[in-house]
């Protein structure tokens, strides 16, 4: 069927929908004598007669009406599905991939996501936790979260979260045994419990800083592990000193599981920032992510 075809059946159908060429010519927005000229075109491609026109109305033939009954469904099936094409487009639906720390995980994105995601049944999202520096173009993920520090200048970086700060942890019992630093590099001489990067492989340097000074010291320890929970545990049970985020263990602290040392030297960090690609329109979906995760005062 050549594209000039169809055109002329949607005249058709609308002529013979309304029995009169003056109602579906203003319906169609061009003359009579146009429209009255194309259905003729139509009947002698077709080779046969379409409609019966009379000077006071139009009615379609035994031919006619069997073409109107056969095609007005489908087409109205068609219209039908372009409509909600448009409306799918609007929707909030597909998949978004975030790659994310455990932290920014358990503390930032799941209280704020776990509630929206109810409103948005059509709506996929993937978090990858773990802690390595992911490059979410070469990965092909939507966003990424870091801290506001860490996110690359051709990112658009939107914050989510408020500022905290990694503190140096340990069970009473683990201090009754051995002496509480009172410097970063004392804990060269400590039982550390060690956090495994993911993206280079290497264990994370702890980094301290005091009146504009700057320490990074790499310890050493019975345990490592990849992801900060178990690391609390083991601190808890008395393997070691951890370092980890406050807000996971200020509860333990005040409760008298765990003992807070070297507290001046643990200044906030600038807070989780969700971060994608500059160039990128945002969709509906990552749009309500990003609603929903905007950190508001």
């Amino acid at each position: 069927m050549q594209r000039d075809d169809m055109k002329d059946l949607l005249w058709f159908l609308a002529v013979a929908r309304e029995r009169s060429f003056t109602k579906a010519a203003a319906e169609l927005g061009t003359s009579q004598s146009t429209l009255s000229a194309t259905i003729k075109q139509l009947e002698a491609r077709l080779g046969v007669r379409l409609l019966t026109r009379t000077t006071r109305s139009v009615a379609p033939t035994d031919a006619g009406e069997r073409l109107y009954q056969s095609l007005a469904p489908r087409f109205e099936g068609i219209e039908s599905d372009l409509s909600s094409l448009v409306a799918f487009r609007d929707k909030p639906s597909g998949t978004v991939r975030i790659t994310l720390s455990d932290h920014a995980l358990q503390t930032v994105v799941w209280p704020k996501l776990e509630p929206v995601l109810r409103d948005y049944p059509d709506l996929r999202v993937e978090l990858y936790s773990d802690n390595g520096m992911r490059n979410i173009v070469e990965e092909r993920f939507d966003a990424g979260v870091r801290l506001g520090e860490s996110v690359d200048r051709d990112m658009i970086a939107v914050r989510i979260g408020p500022d905290w700060r990694l503190v140096a942890v340990a069970s009473p019992d683990y201090f009754s045994r051995r002496p509480a630093p009172r410097t970063p590099q004392d804990l060269v001489g400590h039982d550390c419990i060690n956090l495994r990067q993911a993206t280079f492989g290497g264990f994370y340097a702890w980094e301290f800083a005091k009146n504009g000074r700057d320490l990074r010291v790499r310890v050493e320890g019975q345990l490592a592990f990849n992801s900060t929970l178990p690391m609390i545990d083991a601190a808890i049970c008395g393997y070691g000193i951890a370092y980890v985020p406050e807000n996971l263990v200020s509860r333990h602290i005040a409760e008298g599981r765990l003992s807070l040392v070297l507290n001046d030297w643990s200044p906030p960090f600038a807070g989780y920032h969700l971060y994608y690609p500059s160039r990128r329109q945002l969709s509906p979906a990552m749009t309500v992510i990003v609603d929903a995760l905007r950190h508001r005062s």
